[in-house]
């Protein structure tokens, strides 16, 4: 129980990935954008599965930084895109924006070191502590990827109840270019996380 208490708890707030759905959900791609929730769930199963198998042995805590600078151009990259979004609003009040596609959900999530520092004290320290071995790591694995593709989903559907409340171009492009700066002040912090690691070193 614990396990699931600790990636619900990490999943479900925000960051970059959730901040996207409910971005998506706010300009009415809600449903267009389930390729981007699957992308983030196959993400997190690839790491639960690789990491549960391998523990930390493939990943040291010396190469998460660098994780996060990589993590941090991409996320910077998509926050340039969310923010200068061409935002439409036609007679069904659904804004055309750009939608987000299984590629992205996949290679965010897998340059996240959120998600990363949510998989590691699972498969190093939670899953053995349970006695969760052999084949059972691939069925816990895909659970909390279930919980993952979740997450981004459960913001898009907030995004989606609050605009269907909001009429207007003008309002959609200030959601987008909101979600757009806080796309930025995640990468500001996976930047951050760099910094500190080359002036510690």
């Amino acid at each position: 129980m614990d396990i699931f208490l600790y990636a619900f708890s990490v999943m479900y707030s925000p960051g970059p990935v959730n901040f996207m759905g409910l971005n998506a959900g706010l300009t009415g791609q809600f449903r267009r954008s389930t390729g981007f929730f699957i992308g983030v769930g196959c993400a997190m199963l690839l790491l639960f599965v690789l990491f549960g198998y391998t523990g930390e042995a493939l990943i040291s805590p010396a190469v998460l930084p660098y994780i996060s600078l990589i993590g941090g151009v991409y996320t910077l990259y998509l926050a340039y895109q969310v923010f200068n979004a061409r935002t439409e609003v036609e007679e069904s009040a659904n804004p055309a924006t750009r939608t987000l596609t299984f590629w992205n959900g996949l290679v965010i999530q897998l340059l996240n070191p959120k998600g990363i520092m949510a998989v590691l004290p699972i498969t190093s320290v939670m899953l053995p502590a349970a006695h969760i071995t052999g084949a059972s790591i691939a069925g816990v694995s895909a659970l909390l990827a279930f919980g993952a593709f979740g997450a981004p989903w459960v913001y898009a559907l907030l995004g989606a109840v609050l605009g269907r409340r909001i009429n207007g171009a003008s309002a959609f492009t200030l959601f987008n270019r909101s979600m757009g700066v806080a796309l930025a002040v995640c990468a500001y912090f996976m930047f951050h996380a760099f910094y500190v690691h080359l002036v510690s070193t």
